[in-house]
């Protein structure tokens, strides 16, 4: 556990403001020397265009976190709006049951990348740096490749997911 830093915010409104804010539901994948793993990830963002970069922020002690490291490859998989069970799988909340979270999954990939999720727009990466920040390690990829399901992407916002509706669509049924 973490002590609270002086002049810091405390841990639990970050929690709590944190869980407004709504993103796109992210599986990070991985395969390589290290072996295939796949997590479910909120924390993604794009870093710059020059060159194409993204960062992913991964539980720091986590086995994705091990494997990326170790594999110096990853993709992340921006799943669509009907992925839901998807993101439960790779969030581990069917591990009591499914021995391998990519069973069932339609997956694919050329030879030596990590796995893309069928029907997610995805970013394969090549590592180029890990840095660990709290709790977590924050890793920047260059992207290699880019495959746009040209998909609505699955949310998440307050513990639930959501679907992303444009605004001139909320008004016209309004």
């Amino acid at each position: 556990m973490f002590r609270q830093i002086e002049g810091l915010a405390p841990r639990e409104d970050f929690i709590a403001a944190m869980r407004g804010v709504a993103s796109s539901v992210t599986v990070v994948t991985t395969d390589g020397r290290a072996g295939r793993a796949g997590a479910t990830v909120s924390a993604f963002s794009s870093v710059s265009a020059d060159p194409p970069t993204v960062l992913v922020c991964l539980h720091a002690d986590s086995r994705i976190a091990h494997f990326v490291k170790e594999n110096s490859r990853f993709c992340v998989n921006v799943l669509a709006e009907d992925c839901a069970e998807i993101a439960d799988r790779f969030a581990g909340r069917h591990d009591g049951w499914v021995s391998d979270r990519f069973s069932g999954i339609e997956t694919f990939a050329p030879r030596g990348w990590a796995p893309l999720i069928d029907g997610a727009t995805a970013f394969q990466c090549d590592l180029q740096q890990a840095m660990r920040s709290g709790s977590h390690l924050i890793a920047v990829g260059h992207v290699k490749h880019v495959m746009d399901a040209r998909a609505a992407p699955l949310a998440y916002r307050a513990g639930a997911y959501h679907r992303v509706i444009p605004q001139a669509q909320v008004q016209a049924a309004g």
